[in-house]
């Protein structure tokens, strides 16, 4: 039933993402009035003349070359886990040498600083007194240390990061070491496997890696080798259970632990980011589906990953013409919330690629970001997006009201400049036990990020379809830039006007995004039509935008159920209510103690008035505390402006309660 496609598509399928990490080290530390730290080195003195940093018991003054500033909009350890060594850049332009007084510290304040070794650093205060200061810190290394460094090792599909379900690499895997000093520079050898090539080397670029496992070593094929980033084949000998990898190059790296599981699938994402758009190819021609070529209803097409577990019939390091199934009669695909037919599931040839000819159900939902998951042995891939239509061609998403010829032109730019006005009615738990309180609020973000950026983006979701997102620790990188579009207000239908407050005006990466807490009576039961206005600014002209809340109001009917959920068996919604013709959200969220969390999206048409979130969806999130959210959402709504290719709005009313997900 398998269709092996030409070497070219193979080649495109094969093509891998390349993001560099870098180095964070960090800690805690108490400092005693008179005492300075080196957030170099965690070393501390009572000399105001070593180190970055001398807390005199009522400042914080800066030594030798060091210098820094109090993070604005920065407050806790929220914020603190949000930041990265490309945020804490952005605000390089406040540091100065100036100390910072005890009346700009209270607990929870975050500063920034550039290192005596001209490392970036942030410290967030945690506890302050006369006596003593106490911080928590991180350090982004920007000299990189001599002989190998690894820093992360991942599916190289999913990049799903440890601590999840579906984390760990598995025999027969293609998994990406990230760090530094991997291997040569390259002389201009291709990164990929070429057509001409029937094996991929042990050796490339002068670098080898070794897994070492159960007691035995073994020696993986490698896709390329890179200064920042390896490519490599699990063999599939390597023994389930706990593993350590290294990599030699001008010396042999420490031993970074992994765990080797059966099976964890990444699927392939058409831009390699292990979200967003997937990568799904017709069988007979090779050409990929995307959102101006929409994949048919009822016809097969081929989605690209790895990890379906060991493969032994096949090589670890040598093409084959014969591949074979591997976990074929265990595989599931889930397309939006309808289960697609497998026809083969397996290799591809290719050492460590899986190919999976699945087809599209007939009644699978249409539009534009339609969610793709697969299940081998009841673990779940990472989710992707395939825009599905009748006949296919260009996809066309009633949500968002936008075509797939309009996201493919954006999506094509250097740069995508868009704005969002979003209304919103949130009831969540209160502080005590039994209570709620009501929250009523109004937002915009006007933005401008890479097309790529806004291409990948796993934030969407068609009507019958979950988007599923996975945290792990550490900060992320800031991709946003925000754009200024003066001043905004919101008028309700009874004629009250309220001013948006703007955020970060100190920095372009928070500029451009604003809110306002608004009276608890601003949208009233009977809903109405609310007027955004923007005079206009420096990047963005002026607008006018409105938004038509639904009446009635949906009245979640069986709030008890998430209370306690039971990720294997699935988690029914009932409701009444909401407008017809909207759609709603169900969403939830769980943290565990080890510090990852994650979070799911489900979308409905209002008139189903009831939605189960499937097991499949539940079960990638952690087990821990979180909660459950459903909205009824209006019908997005556009607006122009100069400055910008597209803007939106929508308003939400939501119903939130706590839940422990086991």
């Amino acid at each position: 039933m398998k269709n092996m496609l030409s070497r070219r598509t193979l080649l495109i399928v094969l093509a891998l993402a390349l993001p560099i990490a870098a180095w964070a080290g960090g800690g805690s530390v108490i400092l005693l009035a008179n005492t300075g730290v080196s957030f170099d080195t965690g070393a501390t003195s009572n000399s105001n003349a070593t180190g970055d940093i001398y807390w005199n018991g009522s400042s914080i003054t800066f030594i030798g070359k060091a210098k820094g500033a109090v993070l604005p909009g920065f407050t806790g350890s929220s914020s603190f886990g949000e930041l990265s060594q490309a945020l804490i850049q952005d605000f390089s332009t406040l540091f100065a040498t100036a100390a910072i007084s005890s009346g700009s510290l209270p607990a929870g304040s975050i500063f920034g600083l550039i290192t005596n070794g001209g490392n970036y650093a942030a410290a967030m205060v945690t506890s302050i007194s006369a006596g003593s200061i106490t911080l928590q810190y991180v350090t982004y290394v920007t000299v990189v240390p001599t002989g190998p460094q690894i820093t992360k090792i991942a599916n190289n599909y999913s990049y799903t990061p440890n601590g999840f379900a579906n984390s760990g690499i598995s025999p027969s895997t293609i998994f990406t070491i990230f760090g530094s000093n991997l291997a040569a520079p390259s002389t201009g050898a291709a990164a990929g496997l070429q057509p001409s090539t029937p094996a991929i080397p042990t050796t490339w670029n002068q670098a080898t890696v070794t897994v070492s496992a159960g007691g035995k070593n073994f020696t993986p094929g490698l896709y390329y080798a890179l200064p920042t980033q390896i490519a490599a084949v699990m063999p599939a000998a390597t023994p389930i259970g706990s593993a350590t990898v290294t990599v030699s190059y001008n010396g042999t790296s420490s031993a970074f632990a992994i765990q080797v599981v059966p099976n964890a699938l990444g699927l392939d994402s058409y831009y390699g980011t292990g979200s967003g758009l997937i990568t799904a190819t017709n069988p007979t021609t090779g050409a990929l589906y995307n959102y101006t070529n929409s994949a048919p209803l009822g016809q097969p097409v081929v989605f690209w990953g790895s990890g379906s577990g060991a493969n032994s019939l096949d090589s670890d390091t040598v093409f084959t013409t014969s591949p074979h199934p591997v976990n074929q009669s265990t595989t599931q695909f889930w397309i939006g919330d309808v289960q697609a037919t497998v026809l083969y599931a397996g290799s591809s040839g290719y050492p460590g690629l899986n190919q999976y000819n699945v087809v599209i159900p007939s009644n699978a939902p249409t539009g534009c970001f339609n969610s793709v998951a697969a299940v081998v042995n009841g673990v779940t891939s990472n989710f992707g997006l395939l825009p599905i239509e009748q006949g296919g061609g260009s996809c066309i998403d009633s949500i968002f009201g936008i075509t797939g010829n309009q996201i493919a032109s954006q999506s094509s730019q250097i740069n995508v400049s868009s704005g969002s006005l979003f209304l919103f009615q949130s009831t969540t738990p209160g502080t005590a036990v039994g209570t709620t309180q009501v929250n009523v609020g109004a937002s915009g973000n006007f933005e401008q990020v890479t097309g790529s950026f806004y291409g990948s983006s796993s934030g969407l979701a068609s009507i019958g379809s979950c988007t599923v997102t996975l945290t792990g620790t550490g900060g992320s990188t800031t991709t946003e830039t925000g754009l200024d579009a003066g001043t905004i207000t919101v008028t309700n239908p009874a004629g009250t006007r309220v001013t948006l407050t703007a955020e970060g005006s100190e920095s372009p990466v928070l500029a451009g995004f604003y809110g306002a807490q608004l009276p608890s009576t601003f949208i009233p039961s009977s809903g109405g039509t609310f007027t955004f206005n923007g005079s206009g600014g420096a990047n963005v002209g002026p607008f006018v935008a409105s938004i038509t809340f639904p009446n009635p109001p949906l009245i979640w009917t069986n709030q008890g159920a998430a209370a306690t959920v039971i990720r294997s068996s699935g988690l029914t919604v009932n409701w009444t209510g909401g407008t017809a013709g909207t759609y709603v959200s169900i969403s939830g969220s769980s943290s565990s103690t080890a510090g990852v969390s994650g979070m799911y999206t489900c979308i409905a048409p209002v008139s189903a008035l009831t939605f189960t979130v499937p097991p499949y969806v539940l079960g990638t999130l952690p087990a821990g505390t979180g909660n459950t959210t459903v909205e009824n959402s209006t019908n997005f709504a556009t607006f122009s402006a100069t400055g910008i290719s597209s803007g939106i709005t929508f308003g939400g009313v939501a119903l939130q309660v706590n839940t422990n997900y086991n």
